[in-house]
């Protein structure tokens, strides 16, 4: 394989964090870092059109470490001309290396604006994203990316021809996650989809995403769809040394084992304190929590520690819980494996009213009606 190129950025091996909503902010980007710092690691996705009307809450999600390198962040937005401003305010004020965007999450806040899933359902429009986006960053040389699902729903396939139009219009590389956005994230990822999308578009890279949960799967998929690198998204949550066993495996090297419970504490209590420093103790504390049921999945810690770590209420207390682990023990057989995040699926996908009358148009969509989706 080769590394890969992005705008001036050679990376290799070719792994991504995806970015995850409430997950890949600055704290536990660095958390990821540790264990293999040239990789591509990607921030949550923040709105174009609260970037552009400056939003201070959106403004401190669009943050990043002294020392990161690319500062990669995905946006998103269902108007050409707000997401282009977006991004040339991002670029013109040197807050970014690197620009991704969100055509593939499937949650109703943002499918019901003709955002995420939405928008590769019109062709036109997504069109003139993409150019808006890659004209406002050309000019600083700032790549940019596209991920994106299979489609809507199974009769609703847009990933070909979503592919197509980024090469089209000067990407520099694509993603695909190979779920539909009814199947939400039940099921499984369909890697046939990510191999026909590779053999339609050749003269950019082609990233895979969807149940990479050990390195060994990253292989595989490569294997099997002859994908130019990877995308890891719910496979590191508690587990950023997942990214350390990746850059083994494409290497050739041996993969180290999953690590005792010892040093799964230690972790949990550093990306605390790093959250604690981003977001001010209370805030982190209460949003960690989530972090702790990941941190300890497939250790055979029992139901009532579990739940004394998903109430912790202070760093402090997150210290005495961590404490009073057995720091020898280890994951159980299979235990890379559980699922970590979302697993709902599959879902009604909302749509603006009127959405699919004329797939032709690149009018951005009036969100103040919507009309729900079921699919065939």
């Amino acid at each position: 394989m080769k590394p890969l190129q992005l705008g001036p950025y050679q990376v290799w091996p070719p792994v991504v964090l995806a970015p995850m909503a409430g997950v890949t902010n600055a704290p536990f980007r660095t958390m990821c870092r540790r264990f293999a710092p040239d990789l591509i690691y990607v921030n949550e996705m923040v709105m174009a059109t609260a970037l552009v009307h400056g939003n201070a809450k959106t403004a401190r999600m669009a943050t990043f470490g002294a020392h990161e390198s690319p500062r990669s962040l995905q946006i998103y937005g269902s108007d050409p001309a707000i997401i282009g401003e977006a991004v040339r305010l991002l670029c013109s004020q040197d807050r970014v290396d690197h620009i991704d965007l969100n055509f593939g999450c499937p949650a109703q806040k943002v499918t019901r604006r003709g955002g995420g899933a939405a928008v590769p359902v019109k062709p036109n429009l997504l069109r003139a994203i993409l150019r808006a986006v890659v004209t406002g960053a050309s000019p600083y040389g700032i790549p940019v990316t596209a991920k994106f699902r299979m489609g809507i729903h199974d009769e609703l396939l847009t990933f070909i021809r979503t592919g197509q139009i980024a090469e089209e219009e000067g990407v520099a590389a694509i993603a695909l996650h190979a779920r539909t956005a009814q199947q939400h994230y039940a099921g499984t990822a369909n890697w046939d989809a990510i191999a026909e999308l590779k053999a339609a578009v050749t003269g950019i890279p082609v990233l895979g995403n969807g149940d990479i949960w050990e390195a060994a799967d990253a292989l595989k998929m490569v294997e099997h769809t002859n994908c130019d690198g990877v995308v890891i998204g719910r496979g590191c949550l508690g587990r950023p040394w997942l990214f350390g066993h990746l850059v083994a495996a494409f290497n050739g090297e041996p993969v180290p084992e999953s690590p005792p419970l010892g040093f799964v504490g230690q972790q949990m209590a550093d990306h605390c304190r790093l959250l604690a420093e981003h977001l001010g103790e209370d805030h982190a504390v209460r949003d960690f929590r989530k972090h702790t049921s990941w941190y300890l999945t497939g250790y055979p810690v029992g139901g009532e520690a579990r739940g004394n770590f998903s109430k912790i209420n202070s760093i402090a207390e997150l210290d005495h819980l961590i404490a009073a682990l057995d720091p020898t023990l280890v994951v159980v057989p299979g235990g890379e494996r559980i699922r970590r995040g979302h697993t709902n699926g599959p879902i009604r996908v909302i749509l603006p009213e009127g959405y699919l009358d004329d797939l032709d148009d690149a009018t951005p969509p009036d969100d103040g009606h919507v009309m729900a989706l079921s699919g065939g």
